[in-house]
């Protein structure tokens, strides 16, 4: 689920910026750019976290 997130967030991250490279027209200022690729970053470590506790509890490690 995080990892699904990290991507759609991540995705909007993009989009803002092809659409303000190709046609000048970002919906996002440099303040929200920065929140959106934080909040992208943030669940993506979550999701590599859970993953790697689960893969812990499963081996018992």
């Amino acid at each position: 689920m995080f990892l699904a997130a990290s991507v759609v967030v991540f995705a909007i991250y993009f989009a803002n910026v092809a659409l303000g490279a190709f046609a000048d027209s970002a919906f996002l200022g440099d303040v929200g750019e920065m929140l959106v690729l934080l909040a992208a970053s943030i669940l993506f470590v979550v999701a590599i976290l859970k993953k790697e506790a689960d893969h812990k509890d499963k081996n018992g490690s």
